[in-house]
């Protein structure tokens, strides 16, 4: 149905129950916690409201929904009758929305404390009807804190999810304009700016969506190469600089497998190259080496103490002024810089990015000179493989199906890819995706899918696919939602991406077939 698909989005994947009601009392839309408590009675858009409205209730259904807005009370005490057969007191708070000039109410229902919910389940076993609390001084405040916060959470996340959509179409827009005009138009300037702009925006992104969630697990955290990551960091630092840049990338073959959040890590990159950048005067001489490190006994670096393991070093050396011996021991201060602005946190940022993973950063430098950064990244003794495209290798000729539930991610995914050779076939929703599969399976080389959607999550539309073809070749993205355990090891896009980013993933999810 029509309501459906605008406003599930941020309710389905609530842990409380939430359910929508048109103006002639009918259930329109329930969340998956709603049909949990009160049954596949609320999966049917025909659903009366009184089918669940429980005995007891001052008004009925119909009445309720009569009273003029003004009347309307934002939260209220509300019984309702549960499968089972229970009545259960809900504190209960309605919303009246409009969607396309039709009117709407958003009922959101929140469990009473658990000491109130235990003597309520006790009447109900002795066949009593469940009475209300005698007195609102037995509601737990900080069940009710902690009700608002799930719901200010359950805000973010909807924020972010659409803020990294909008940002992932921007970023991939101008990024494609800027891989097609050259370096001396007119607009070419203003168009890095805003690339910046975005990529800006995204780390705002990721910092809500890292608070949203509310955890810190470290296995989440995607497997992959640093090399790739860092040649993309270069690309980005290549835009029009007015000083002269030399780059010189010594990159370890069979680079070491790392864990690590890429979009943190460039942040750290980009903080040290800006810094290389704006040290060395007119003439900037940029190394970058990466190389694997086996240590069975500990190791010292200046400041840093590794115990045995396996390492990836990450060295960039510039040939700038250096840093003199009575600054180097306060680098790492925070909100100490020697800049004229006295902006920005520094190498504090890069320090405590590269420890949350686990790492150390050592600085070292001669005046007048040089200074070089080494992070030291936990790894594991495995590769995974070193993708380095050129231009011209990201074009290609094969049918992809791109899925998304958000018509700017299909527009700007589609304008990408046939701008490079692909045949592209766009779905909005996961059972679309599925319908389109069926029918042209023998011809689609790769599906990618975004991971949240309504209905058919991209995870639920991946089972299925490969249900029919258990070789079929997906590349799942997200803004929010992280890789579980087998898409680590897998091709993962997290949004906000470029047009080379896309293109680059392709290419990987493309090759992985051969690799098996």
């Amino acid at each position: 149905m029509a309501v459906k698909g605008k406003l599930d989005f941020i309710l389905d994947n609530a842990n409380w129950p939430a359910f929508i009601v048109d103006v002639t009392s009918r259930v329109r839309f329930a969340n998956s916690a709603a049909i949990d408590i009160f049954g596949p009675v609320l999966e049917s858009d025909s659903t009366l409201l009184s089918s669940i409205w429980g005995g007891g209730n001052e008004m009925t259904p119909e009445q309720f929904l009569a009273r003029p807005e003004r009347a309307m009370a934002e939260v209220m005490k509300t019984k309702f009758n549960i499968k089972g057969g229970a009545v259960v007191l809900f504190q209960t708070y309605i919303c009246p929305t409009t969607l396309e000039d039709q009117k709407f109410y958003v009922f959101q229902l929140f469990h009473i404390p658990i000491s109130l919910a235990q003597s309520m389940a006790a009447q109900s076993k002795a066949g009593r009807p469940i009475e209300p609390a005698p007195s609102p001084a037995t509601v737990d405040a900080g069940v009710a804190q902690k009700q608002k916060l799930d719901c200010a959470m359950q805000l973010i996340r909807s924020v972010v999810l659409d803020f990294n959509n909008a940002l992932t179409s921007i970023l991939g827009h101008t990024s494609l304009i800027l891989s097609q005009i050259d370096a001396k138009h007119v607009w070419f300037k203003s168009l890095v700016e805003v690339e910046k702009s975005a990529e800006k925006a995204s780390e705002i992104a990721c910092d809500l969506a890292s608070f949203s969630r509310q955890e810190k697990d470290p296995r989440t955290l995607a497997a992959g190469n640093l090399n790739d990551l860092l040649r993309r960091t270069v690309e980005i630092c290549k835009a029009p600089q007015p000083v002269e840049l030399t780059w010189n990338l010594d990159l370890q073959g069979k680079l070491y497998t790392v864990h690590f959040d890429e979009a943190k890590m460039q942040q750290a990159f980009l903080k040290i190259l800006d810094n290389s950048i704006q040290a060395a005067g007119n003439s900037v001489c940029v190394q970058i080496k990466t190389r694997n490190f086996e240590l069975h006994e500990p190791f010292q670096d200046a400041t840093a103490t590794l115990g045995p393991g396996h390492y990836v070093c990450i060295e960039i050396t510039d040939n700038g002024c250096g840093i003199a011996p009575e600054i180097l021991p306060r680098i790492f201060e925070p909100f100490f810089t020697t800049k004229a602005n006295h902006r920005g946190l520094g190498l504090a940022w890069v320090y405590g990015i590269v420890t949350n993973h686990g790492g150390s950063v050592v600085v070292t430098s001669q005046p007048g000179n040089h200074t070089s950064v080494r992070i030291y990244l936990p790894a594991e003794k495995r590769f995974v493989r070193d993708h380095a495209f050129q231009a011209h290798e990201l074009m290609g000729s094969e049918t992809i199906l791109y899925v998304d539930d958000e018509p700017l991610m299909l527009t700007m995914g589609q304008m990408v890819l046939t701008a490079f050779g692909y045949q592209v076939l766009t779905a909005e929703n996961g059972e679309k995706g599925l319908e389109i599969y069926m029918r042209s399976a023998t011809s689609i080389d790769l599906v990618i899918t975004d991971l949240v959607m309504p209905n058919m999550s991209g995870r639920e539309l991946v089972e299925r696919l490969r249900r029919l073809n258990p070789n079929v070749r997906v590349l799942c993205s997200s803004g929010y939602v992280r890789p579980n355990s087998k898409e680590e090891d897998g091709v993962f896009l997290r949004k906000p991406f470029t047009s080379q980013e896309l293109l680059q993933k392709v290419k990987e999810a493309l090759a992985q077939i051969d690799l098996t």
